[in-house]
């Protein structure tokens, strides 16, 4: 079984100062960290690495600090207990930093094209959590723990579960 903490879209320092204190203990038995996007400053994935190692997606807001860094690409892709996972800043199909350039493609063509038919795709951008499937997809967004909805409160942050290729996702809402 892999746990894997989920967050996007933290805005340090710009709209919130820190990560909130509940993420550490939120975080606490993951596996592994994805962040998608919009991270601001390398501080915060510093701090997340202290938790579990930190894979993160370059958001639209993103300087060269955070697109430089080793941890940071465009999307990744990887996969965990027979699950394939992409992450990128953008809903797939949506917007320029899409993982799919044409938004007219049929979702199962273009992820196939280009995220070698993950079968879970993490994004953020909006600051609104989600939880969708789609034909074979999942489609998830943990929203902003630090901005969700761009007002200045707590968040969500989501716990993915893989476990011999069956999947759980929870959406946390921070209190």
């Amino acid at each position: 079984m892999t746990r894997i903490g989920l967050l996007s879209d933290t805005h340090i320092p710009v709209d919130a100062k820190l990560l909130p204190g509940q993420i550490k203990e939120i975080f606490r038995d993951v596996d592994l960290i994805l962040h998608a996007g919009d991270i601001y400053e390398t501080s915060v994935l510093d701090e997340l690495e202290y938790m579990a190692p930190v894979l993160a997606a370059e958001g639209d807001d993103d300087g060269y600090d955070i697109t430089s860094d080793r941890r940071v690409k465009k999307k990744h892709t990887l996969t965990v207990d027979g699950v394939n996972i992409s992450i990128s800043h953008s809903e797939p199909g949506l917007g320029p930093w899409s993982v799919f350039p044409d938004s007219k493609e049929n979702l199962e063509e273009a992820s196939f094209k280009y995220n070698n038919m993950a079968d879970i795709m993490v994004f953020g951008h909006s600051h609104r959590p989600k939880v969708q499937n789609r034909g074979n997809f999942l489609f998830v967004n943990p929203g902003s723990p630090t901005f969700p909805y761009y007002m200045h409160r707590l968040g969500t942050v989501a716990l993915l579960t893989v476990s011999s290729g069956e999947v759980e996702v929870r959406i946390v809402q921070l209190q």
